[in-house]
């Protein structure tokens, strides 16, 4: 079997974007068909204008033909504005078309997102995701729209004023046509370089974005640590490299145009001996002249213009290959086809094996036990045990490597992702506020509208109401960019308001106190005991003084559970808790006298 050219191979991929990019224009191919249409007639009429030029010169300037004087400068204004008309409309048919696309395009992108798995985005930087939404999709319509328009209206211009030419002296037309293969090779030469500039330009881009997005909303951290410098020479390398990879798009552009243009002077050159009979053959006529020479004329812009065709061209399939390679990401696996109306919210774990995707080792080693509906399991260790990782695949953030998690006796995996997390709710040490109301970061994510009187019993159970009722709107207040109108204690507090108006039966609780004051973790912890009342909770502790109520607590090291019981247990049990627990005390300790100091 031949093996094909790498240009056979690029050439193929090419003609695959732009095929099923047409494919997201047929809805509006009534549309696109009155611009096609309308494009078709405005080249049409192209061959008109030379035409027109020999009776012009022949009959009205030479023979002083006054019919010839009178009609044609009116016959020549009627042509241009129908020409006008012509090139109006199929202009606005093909943007209308083209933003229809890129609407298209990003609701579908976007839908991509919200239904990728949580190991997509530990893989793939924010920046990136944002500039194609953002700045790809926007190289697409140029492939869609301004590339199409060109390729019809000029490549028919073209066709039509060769035919004409061909019509008036083949001969001549011969003659000047044969330096028109060598435009079509620089071409070909110049494509393959725009197409790897623009990828390039498009990626860098991405990195650029992620760059400014982390100085931004980092900015405390870059004053205080002085980081200035680094994020100055960071964003300055990448924003460089966007300059240069623009710089050599525009390079390879602008390599055509002179090529053009020279070739286009050679005609011109080899027109006048001919015409003038100086190479033999009989001479033209001035209007005949005049005529093959306006042809020629109003043949190089279009030549010029499709020989530059390959910038927009390959910066649209460039953009089109990353637009697509973000739609066809495989979503979340969604593989169970139950809906669990109610639960009890028993969970069990067994022999659950996990690893992250390319790690070397597993972050969980055969972790099993049982949560009893309505019981509170801690989870304690050291950072990077496996604590986290555990709590994430309730939710089914990760598919368990080996083993399997069941719930109420059923498999996490039979159960749809929408009817699972429809009875979990999470709250995290970071909590995730959205620039918005408080009613509406409350509120977040319900079926119907909630009542105000849920909202303010939601609020009061979580310890909230009182400063909500403070604040300048109440619950219509703006909490701002991650919630940054507010302190920490509070956000964290609309965050388990949250989870109280969903009253789902399970609950994660992953560090939710470790980054508040004293006084701010009374009150979270007071909104926690009415969250946590009758509900199935996963809770994981850095204070251990926080969950010695716990039912049962399961010490996690090294991706193993290696003891398991209650707060009294353990510590008589003298084992690892009792060790991490009398550590902890002792830091407590000293900070207090360090306070009173």
């Amino acid at each position: 079997m031949s093996r094909k050219e790498p240009h056979q191979t690029a050439f193929a991929e090419s003609k695959e974007l732009y095929l099923r990019l047409l494919q997201h224009v047929r809805p509006y191919w009534h549309a696109f068909a009155l611009a096609v249409l309308f494009t078709v007639l405005l080249a049409s009429t192209e061959p008109a204008i030379p035409y027109l030029m020999e009776p012009l010169m022949d009959r009205a300037f030479v023979q002083r033909d006054e019919f010839y004087m009178f009609w044609m400068p009116i016959a020549l204004l009627v042509l241009y504005i129908v020409r006008g008309i012509l090139a109006f409309v199929s202009r606005v048919a093909f943007q209308w078309v083209a933003g229809k696309v890129v609407l298209d395009l990003r609701r579908e992108m976007f839908e991509r997102i919200l239904t990728l798995p949580v190991a997509y985005f530990d893989a793939h930087v924010t920046g990136n995701l944002i500039a194609k939404v953002t700045y790809d999709v926007t190289q697409v319509t140029t492939a869609a729209t301004k590339v199409l328009v060109i390729l019809l209206r000029d490549g028919l211009s073209v066709i039509g004023l060769l035919g004409f030419m061909l019509y008036t002296n083949w001969k001549f037309t011969l003659v000047v046509s044969i330096l028109l293969p060598v435009m079509l090779y620089f071409v070909r030469y110049v494509s393959g370089r725009m197409r790897h500039s623009s990828r390039n330009l498009q990626e860098t881009m991405g990195e650029m974005t992620h760059a400014l997005e982390e100085a931004t909303r980092g900015n405390r951290i870059v004053k205080v640590y002085g980081g200035q410098a680094y994020e100055r020479k960071r964003f300055g390398k990448l924003a460089n490299w966007v300059r240069r990879y623009r710089f050599k798009l525009k390079v390879a552009d602008a390599t055509s145009a002179p090529i053009v243009e020279f070739i286009g002077a050679l005609m011109i050159a080899l027109l006048i001996y001919l015409g003038t009979g100086q190479l033999g053959g009989e001479p033209m006529t001035v209007g005949e002249f005049t005529s093959f020479f306006s042809a020629l004329g109003l043949l190089f812009p279009p030549i010029k213009r499709l020989t530059a065709i390959n910038q927009p061209l390959q910066t649209g399939l460039a953009g089109a290959e990353s637009v697509f390679m973000l739609i066809d990401e495989p979503p979340e696996n969604d593989s169970g086809d139950r809906n669990v109306e109610t639960i009890n919210g028993s969970i069990r774990f067994e022999n659950v094996k996990f690893r992250y995707s390319q790690a070397e080792t597993d972050a969980l080693h055969g972790i099993s036990f049982q949560m009893e509906p309505g019981q509170s399991i801690a989870l304690v260790g050291p950072s990077g045990s496996g604590k986290t990782t555990i709590a994430a695949l309730i939710p089914r953030f990760y598919e368990p490597t080996e083993g399997q998690i069941l719930l109420d006796d059923i498999p996490l995996g039979e159960i749809s992702l929408a009817g699972l997390r429809e009875h979990v709710a999470y709250v995290g040490q970071e909590s995730v506020l959205f620039n918005d109301t408080v009613a509406a970061n409350i509120a977040y994510g319900s079926s119907r509208p909630p009542t105000a009187g849920a909202l303010e019993a939601a609020a009061r159970a979580a310890h909230a109401l009182e400063f909500i009722e403070e604040l300048p709107e109440g619950f219509d207040t703006i909490v701002g960019e991650d919630g940054v109108r507010l302190s920490g204690g509070q956000r964290q507090r609309i965050a388990i308001a949250r989870a109280l108006l969903k009253d789902a039966p399970i609950l994660i609780l992953d560090e939710a106190t470790s980054a508040l004051d004293t006084v701010s973790e009374r009150h979270v912890q007071a909104a926690l005991q009415n969250l946590t009342a009758n509900r199935t909770t996963l809770i994981i502790a850095h204070r251990l003084s926080t969950i010695e109520n716990a039912d049962r607590i399961l010490v996690v090291r090294q991706g193993k559970v290696v003891e398991s019981g209650s707060h009294a247990e353990l510590i008589q049990r003298d084992g690892e808790y009792a060790h991490l627990y009398n550590n902890q005390i002792v830091l407590n300790e000293k900070q207090e006298k360090r306070e009173e100091k």
